[in-house]
């Protein structure tokens, strides 16, 4: 059965299971949603959180949350950076990729996956728009024209499925209303770097059909040279394209009809690696670094091509005591991306290719020059049924549906040899969640959600390095999460809760070894349990906000990637178990009316706890681990290690000051800060590939209207132009990968 004859059955299935029980007595009536509190002068604004499918108060959610509103994100993204320019902005969480900008991997307390490869399973799960976003390409989709983003930390199986055990990055975008509305971001920089992100809502017929047209380009020229070739600014540079129509159409006051279609065309250089600049016996930036140069003989200019497209059809039904939501979504992702892999180059002898002549910079044992792609389509359908809130109880029940279909070929230019394989995954679950207003001050909620998941992989075009047949492969779990959680309020203006969360990931098929001669590799589900208590508080007269939370998990399976190694090998494995414990902390303080300051700050403390497992290690650096030989090869014990790319500390400071000018006008500073902390690169440890004490920082100095309708300003990101490493190569040489450079612009905004 095709996946979409397949998705139309279940469509239809779980829309009429829904029909069922929206014809059964309610459990409470419908009270009116509390409206947005608006804050007075000095105070500051009310955050408002979708954590449990319907929108409410930050304040007054039992989860460990935190935001980023449209004015931050457009700040973050002003230099035209992409995705993993969310790392630390909020606490707990962690972005970073090896795939320039496409395939982000996310983590939150410490949880993600560290597997480049465009098959690439992680526990943190990106929704856009209620869509789940699960393969890395689709995770690097552009954030454009956004209303908030919303980071939910700890397990949300219950609401959010399968792959949630990390918790959740939630991205909405600007709606269409019944107003005409309009707003353009635009910036210019260093490097000519160019941004543009808008949308305008036209209303096609008041109260009706109105339409929000959105759209981003993004531009770099090239700035890297690369000193093999002589040649000067060939490398670095991007062109990105993206667009975004939404049509509502509310034919009544009961129904509401959203259809929406998006695509991003990128057109840019991947990753570059940089030979041999760690070390060695330490994770300084040796002299072989310099930020404007590399020394490449292969991978073809590092190009990076991707295409994307995503249409989706909302549809809410008011039926008095319920609200109706049927969410479907297609998705389709191609693309490819090329690199010079072992960051520099080997020239050899005319006559005899065996006679290495020179290497550099430093010494590179063999060349590597490889390209993915990746051809990918996904189904998505969920069907929900919402009490609407008010009453002493809330509850909803659901069923979602997902599919998804793709070939990941890996190409290798010289070797290996092309091999492509299959990946299908097929997934269904029902949820439901109940809360009860135990009393005036106490709130109670418990959720469940059954999911079975399979995935298959099999291998369609093979070579004679991984030899005939299909090494078939077939994975597969039934299993329930569940939560609890206790929400009370002290007083009027502080709350303390507690929440119990059970999750899972389902198991993981990794092919890309067939490539080289080796067989799929397979992790088993890991399966988290989650402990967490927190406190929500507004002080001063709502001008200090201050939440927390403390939280300890336990992991057991967890999967892993072990990636690299003098072997150059991509497996699964399961650890024994995990654990992680730590803190959260955010803030934000109306210290005058003119000045704002926020700050957060967590702390997580991870561990593999499996006597037994032993990894690759790499070929030249300085492993710190105990190691053991087996079946020949030096192998690493890595119990007690922290997670891979699981930063310790995480914090951000932003500040904006500003006084008036005028009546209607003000000149503001503003200025925000992310810190991460001590973070080790692979499973096992080593003297290089590991991280400390990186900051980074940005300045915004300008004229807006405080109507919020104008602003112009200066600004400049990575102001310290530090040079942070953010992740390595170990298979080869002491390889490693840097953050964006220092970038100095000018930007105008305006909204109507």
């Amino acid at each position: 059965m095709t996946i979409r004859s397949t998705a139309a059955h279940l469509l239809g299935a779980s829309t009429l299971a829904l029909a069922a029980i929206a014809a059964q007595p309610a459990f409470a009536q419908e009270a009116d949603a509390p409206a947005e509190a608006e804050a007075t002068q000095g105070q500051l604004n009310t955050i408002i959180v979708t954590a449990n499918r319907r929108e409410e108060n930050l304040q007054d959610v039992a989860v460990s949350a935190a935001t980023l509103d449209s004015s931050m994100v457009r700040t973050i993204f002003d230099a035209g950076a992409e995705v993993t320019a969310l790392a630390a902005r909020v606490p707990g969480l962690f972005v970073e990729s090896s795939n320039g900008r496409a395939a982000p991997r996310f983590y939150i307390r410490g949880l993600g996956n560290t597997d480049f490869d465009l098959a690439a399973s992680q526990p943190v799960s990106v929704v856009m728009d209620d869509i789940v976003m699960e393969n890395v390409t689709l995770k690097s989709f552009p954030i454009f024209d956004v209303e908030r983003i919303e980071v939910l930390r700890g397990p949300q199986g219950s609401l959010f499925g399968r792959n949630t055990p990390a918790g959740i990055v939630k991205i909405d975008t600007a709606k269409p209303g019944d107003q005409f509305a309009a707003q353009l971001s635009a910036s210019y920089g260093s490097f000519n770097s160019l941004s543009l992100d808008g949308g305008v809502t036209v209303p096609i017929a008041p109260g009706v059909a109105s339409l929000r047209v959105s759209g981003l380009y993004q531009h770099r020229d090239d700035w890297v040279d690369n000193g093999f070739t002589g040649q000067d600014d060939v490398l670095g540079g991007y062109d990105e394209l993206a667009g975004r129509a939404q049509l509502l159409i509310t034919p009544d006051s009961r129904l509401s009809l959203l259809g929406s279609v998006a695509f991003r065309d990128l057109d840019g250089t991947s990753t570059l690696f940089r030979a041999n600049i760690l070390g060695p016996g330490n994770n300084d930036l040796n002299a072989n670094y310099d930020r404007d140069t590399v020394f490449y003989d292969a991978g073809g200019g590092n190009v990076a091509k991707y295409n994307a497209f995503v249409g989706s059809f909302k549809l809410d039904y008011d039926a008095d005591f319920a609200t109706l939501t049927s969410i479907t979504a297609w998705a389709n992702s191609e693309g490819s991306s090329r690199g010079d892999i072992d960051g520099g180059f080997v020239i050899r002898d005319a006559t005899d290719p065996d006679i290495v002549i020179e290497t550099g910079p430093g010494f590179i044992p063999f060349e590597s020059d490889t390209q993915d792609s990746i051809d990918l389509e996904q189904f998505t359908h969920e069907v929900r049924l919402a009490s609407n809130p008010g009453g002493m109880i809330d509850w909803q029940v659901g069923m979602f549906v997902f599919q998804s279909d793709f070939d990941v070929t890996t190409v290798g230019f010289g070797f290996p040899p092309a091999v492509t394989v299959r990946h299908t995954n097929d997934s269904w679950a029902t949820f439901g969640q109940v809360s009860v207003r135990a009393s005036d001050v106490l709130k109670l909620t418990g959720g469940l959600r059954w999911t079975d998941d399979k995935k298959e992989f099999a291998v369609t075009q093979t070579s004679f390095i991984s030899g005939p047949g299909s090494k078939y492969r077939i994975v597969k779990d039934e299993r329930l999460s569940w939560d609890l959680s206790a929400f009370l309020d002290v007083s009027d203006d502080a709350s303390v809760y507690a929440r119990l969360a059970n999750g899972f990931r389902a198991p993981t098929i990794q092919g890309r070894d067939v490539a080289f001669g080796s067989p799929p590799s397979i992790a088993t589900s890991e399966k988290i349990m989650s402990y967490e208590a927190g406190f929500k508080s507004e002080m001063a007269g709502r001008r200090v906000r201050l939440n927390g939370a403390v939280y300890y998990y336990t992991i057991e399976d967890p999967q892993f990637t072990a990636v690299g190694g003098a072997d150059n090998l991509v497996q699964l494995v399961n650890a024994n178990k995990g654990r992680g414990y730590g803190f959260e902390l955010d803030s934000a303080f109306q210290v005058t009316p003119d000045f704002l300051l926020t700050a957060g700050l967590s702390w997580n403390n991870t561990k593999i706890q499996d006597e037994n497992l032993a990894v690759g290690i790499c070929a030249q650096c300085t492993v710190t681990d105990p190691t053991v030989v087996l079946s020949g090869t030096t192998r690493a014990l890595v119990d007690g290690n922290p997670f891979p790319n699981a930063p310790e500390w995480i914090a951000d400071v932003t500040a904006r000051y500003a006084f008036p000018v005028g009546n209607a006008g003000e000149v503001f500073f503003f200025t925000d800060w992310a810190y991460q902390g001590k973070t080790n690169f692979f499973l096992y440890e080593s003297e290089e590939f590991n991280a400390n004490n990186q900051i980074e920082g940005g300045l915004r100095v300008g004229y807006a209207r405080t109507d919020g309708t104008f602003e112009v300003a200066a600004f400049v990101r990575n102001i310290t132009d530090a040079d942070n490493v953010k992740g390595g190569i170990d298979f080869n040489n002491n390889t490693a990968f840097v953050n964006d450079p220092r970038v100095f612009g000018i930007s105008a905004r305006v909204s109507y």
